[in-house]
């Protein structure tokens, strides 16, 4: 008599294996400061296991902030109502910024100030360091599947502020609604010349040559219509600076109606400039104020004008 094959039972399916480097992260305590009082007596009377000596070396290693920002002195003051959080873990090391520096983060943007000379994002002929690629380091070191999106560009020679979506759904907010999200965007020029006229407005159709240069039209409707607003700050018979509003965000758009007006952006030999007294192009984003694309407040971030376009531009100035 045969006998009938065992039956088998279906293993249930293997959980998932973590992830290389991957673990449950131990949720940070926070308490709330009831009276004044310095930083290590608060955690002495709150990490009661502890010694001083642990306690001293969790504040050494970053892992103490008040009020989510990261404190490591031990006699800091605390204040009834501030809130002090302690994490078990190590903060993550994250890697080093060449040439920006993060002025504002929050869960759906990243605000930086770009130097002069960094790439803001790579194009298909070039392969170096660029400000996408240090900030998708920078927020992939929190989590492997953190990612940024560019929102808008800064030309590789200009500095100053621009910014960063955390998600594709934030990038299409602001891009879809840039103009009526972006309140004010506002740059210093340095350019050839004593600009006589204390300000003005310059409007025309921008168009692309097959050298890949921007040029204003001489046709009305011919290209992409740019309004640009500058007001003379301090000038010399050599320079002026100029504070310069965008009421559109075209490529090179400041660039080109500089040329416009017979004054070219120092340095900028692309585009008609005879000098380069700083070394690089006197384009600076100094201002940009928008509406956050989740919570709905007003922005706004300020930089200094870089230190050369002032001296530069000494001499008789109108209103410095």
């Amino acid at each position: 008599m045969n006998k009938k094959p065992p039956k088998f039972r279906k293993k249930a399916p293997a959980p998932p294996k973590p992830r290389p480097g991957k673990h449950a992260p131990i949720p940070p305590k926070t308490y709330e400061v009831k009276e004044a009082t310095e930083l290590l007596a608060f955690l002495l009377t709150h990490m009661t296991q502890e010694g001083r000596n642990a306690i001293k070396s969790v504040l050494s290693r970053g892992q103490v902030s008040v009020n989510d920002k990261v404190v490591t002195l031990y006699n800091h003051p605390l204040q009834p109502g501030q809130t002090v959080t302690i994490r078990k873990e190590k903060p993550i090391e994250l890697p080093p910024l060449i040439g920006l520096r993060i002025i504002h983060e929050d869960e759906d943007i990243l605000v930086i100030e770009k130097e002069a000379g960094l790439l803001s994002v790579a194009t298909p002929q070039e392969n170096e360091m660029t400000a996408y690629r240090q900030l998708t380091a920078y927020v992939r070191a929190k989590d492997a599947d953190n990612r940024i999106f560019v929102v808008h560009r800064l030309d590789r020679d200009t500095s100053g502020v621009m910014m960063f979506a955390k998600s594709e759904k934030v990038q299409q907010i602001m891009q879809n609604a840039w103009k009526e999200m972006v309140e004010e965007r506002l740059y210093v020029a340095l350019v050839e010349g004593k600009v006589k006229q204390q300000e003005g407005t310059i409007s025309s159709w921008l168009k692309e040559n097959k050298a890949m240069k921007m040029y204003s039209s001489k046709y009305p409707n011919d290209g992409q219509h740019a309004v640009t607003h500058y007001n003379v700050m301090q000038s010399n018979r050599q320079y002026s600076l100029l504070e310069v509003h965008l009421d559109t965000g075209r490529k090179n758009q400041i660039r080109v109606h500089m040329q416009d007006i017979g004054h070219p952006i120092a340095g900028d030999k692309k585009y008609g400039a005879q000098t380069k007294p700083i070394g690089r192009l006197g384009l600076h984003a100094r201002v940009l104020s928008f509406t956050h694309p989740t919570t709905g407040e007003a922005l706004r971030f300020e930089t200094s004008i870089p230190k050369p376009f002032l001296n530069f531009s000494k001499g008789d100035a109108p209103n410095v």
